[in-house]
């Protein structure tokens, strides 16, 4: 274990911890994005909308993410050449990120719907006294709320995201678990790199929260 010790082998693990935070962070941005897409579209009076949303969710829900990663990076270069004739290979980071943000968004869908169903009625109607329009109701008023509420569930997802983006290394991107694999099998001994990848992801999920705790704090005080 201490043989392996060595600053070559640690700087090739945090490189490979950074891809993979990066991952975390790139999936949970876009995944709020889709998240409060896909939530206006649940609540909303269009049925086609509600209909959509409730589609999105529960296929994405319903299914693996390696199974997501995999379609995608099978599937997109088949469609590329079908519409250019020419060989596409996708870059596994970008299918990664791309999958991650796409299974990330359904629950964050569902996270963000419970918010804003969550902020009292009367904040709506003080809205529509005060001639504010659906829009400026979402942005100005039910959001800011309705994320203050769902902090912790956000921070779950994204110390979720930290650990799934490991599955990405079946497709041969070198995120930490994949470089664990890699030292392992340049030094025919599998246990210390995944013994130190393993504290890195315990180090990372610790930190995100407890920087989680006190955001919480912050957001408590301010009420």
């Amino acid at each position: 274990m201490i043989e392996f010790l060595t600053y070559e082998n640690i700087i090739f693990l945090l490189q490979g911890a950074g891809k993979s935070l990066l991952l975390a962070t790139c999936a949970l941005f876009f995944g709020l994005i889709l998240g409060v897409l896909g939530a206006a579209a649940k609540i909303s009076k269009n049925r086609f909308l509600r209909i959509l949303g409730n589609l999105y969710v529960e296929i994405i829900r319903g299914t693996p993410m390696l199974l997501q990663i995999l379609f995608l990076y099978i599937a997109f270069p088949v469609m590329m050449k079908s519409l250019t004739g020419s060989r596409f290979i996708p870059d596994p980071y970008i299918v990664g990120a791309v999958a991650m943000s796409i299974n990330s968004g359904a629950y964050s869908t569902e996270l963000i719907r419970s918010g804003i169903m969550g902020v009292d009625k009367g904040q709506w109607e003080a809205c529509k006294v005060l001639g504010l329009n659906y829009s400026q109701t979402m942005k100005l008023i039910i959001l800011p709320q309705a994320f203050k509420r769902i902090v912790p569930p956000i921070v779950s997802e994204f110390i979720t995201l930290i650990k799934d983006s490991s599955l990405i290394s079946v497709l041969g991107a070198t995120e930490l678990l994949y470089s664990a694999q890699i030292l392992g099998s340049k030094t025919f001994n599998l246990i210390p790199p995944l013994m130190i990848s393993a504290v890195f992801y315990l180090i990372m999920t610790l930190c995100t929260s407890y920087l989680a705790r006190k955001v919480e704090r912050k957001l408590s005080e301010s009420d």
